[in-house]
């Protein structure tokens, strides 16, 4: 096994003096507006704090002003990357509330376009991880066939990054005709371009020796953490609430959860996290593949959508598997057409708390790599 890169604190030879270094929150490196204050003793990391509310909305302060219904358009607005996969426990929690029976061809279109929106996550963040790690190559292949995803969620939802196409009970409108025939040639793109940036980053000895054995998370921290989605299979946690707590129609699908194997390095670092995003990229595809296959053709998506929303005095919380981890939405109700609480739990928030814990005895060019392998999105940290 290789050697892990992280020094020994306790018994550094160096004899400066530590400082303080401010990394952000204006930084291409924080991935969004987050500040990390950085304490450094020569370049190895000896403490890292992260500072947040740079982006804060009160997002979740803001609902408890608005009907229900309108609450899914700020929804969005949290991890705007994968807004799709937001709006779907959100609506879940009041569809249970309600007793809402949902439609067949509405539950598989929903997985259909979460699972689009989660490619189109991970190659955002594979792609900018590379930018991390020097290679900018791949950025521009990913953005490429990106782009084919999301003119397929535009033509279904009017909208590029913030589509507001869940509704309690159905979707805002029904899939556009050669919607089956675009999804197909997407998985076709999507496994073509992924051979490539496997040659071309994933295994590329210069990523590699930059990646390998560099921010390791053992599964205990990992857990203690209460880190979910790439970040915790990464380090060889096999969990997913898609096969762990299957909800709409997950149960029928045949698929497997990637995670961390130590293919390269120690299981749980930099490049592990980065493999488990590549291969949950094929597991999307062949999910989607079989939702075209089992998707009825008729069926009505928008008319079990309830005129005015009024669930019963109670509480909920429903969660689902993100593409960056566990989203769940915790609803407190009182009868009204307004929630009186609405609590977020975002999986960027909990994943980013344990940055501080993998940073401590890697090189401060090393802390750029740790917090790009997390995949943060800085619009759900602050909500």
């Amino acid at each position: 096994m290789t050697e892990i890169k992280r020094y020994d604190l306790e018994y550094s030879q160096l004899d400066s003096d530590r400082m303080r270094i401010n990394v952000g929150p204006q930084h291409p490196s924080t991935h969004g507006v987050l500040r990390l204050e950085v304490e450094v003793d020569g370049e190895i990391v000896t403490e890292v704090v992260p500072h947040l509310g740079y982006l804060h909305r009160s997002f979740e302060k803001h609902c408890e002003k608005m009907t229900f219904p309108q609450i899914i358009p700020y929804i969005d607005r949290m991890d705007y990357i994968s807004a799709m996969n937001n709006e779907w426990p959100y609506v879940m929690a009041l569809e249970k509330m309600l007793d809402v029976k949902v439609p067949e061809k509405v539950e598989f279109i929903r997985v259909i376009v979460a699972e689009l929106n989660r490619l189109a996550n991970h190659q955002i963040a594979v792609a900018t991880f590379g930018m991390d790690a020097g290679a900018f190559t791949p950025f521009l292949y990913y953005f490429r066939d990106r782009e084919s995803i999301i003119w397929i969620l535009e033509r279904l939802s009017g909208a590029r990054l913030l589509y507001n196409y869940f509704r309690v009970g159905g979707m805002a409108a029904d899939i556009y005709p050669g919607f089956k025939e675009d999804c197909l040639e997407v998985v076709k793109k999507v496994r073509k371009t992924n051979e490539e940036i496997m040659d071309l980053l994933i295994h590329n000895n210069i990523f590699i020796k930059r990646t390998a054995n560099v921010g390791v998370l053992t599964p205990e921290v990992a857990i203690n953490f209460a880190c979910s989605g790439p970040v915790l299979r990464g380090s060889g946690v096999k969990f997913d609430l898609r096969k762990d707590e299957p909800y709409s129609v997950y149960d029928r699908f045949d698929f497997d959860v990637p995670v961390g194997v130590g293919e390269v390095g120690v299981v749980g670092d930099c490049w592990n996290r980065n493999m488990v995003r590549m291969k949950e990229m094929e597991q999307s595809c062949r999910i989607i593949e079989q939702a075209l296959e089992m998707m009825p053709e008729e069926g009505d998506v928008t008319g079990g959508v309830p005129r005015r929303i009024k669930p019963p005095k109670g509480e909920m919380y429903i969660r689902t598997e993100n593409p960056k981890g566990e989203l769940g939405f915790y609803l407190v109700t009182n009868g009204t057409d307004k929630p009186e609480r609405l609590k977020a739990r975002g999986p960027s928030f909990v994943n980013l708390s344990v940055i501080p814990e993998i940073s401590k005895g890697y090189m401060f060019a090393d802390l750029i790599l740790i917090l790009g392998s997390i995949d943060i999105v800085l619009g759900e940290v602050d909500r």
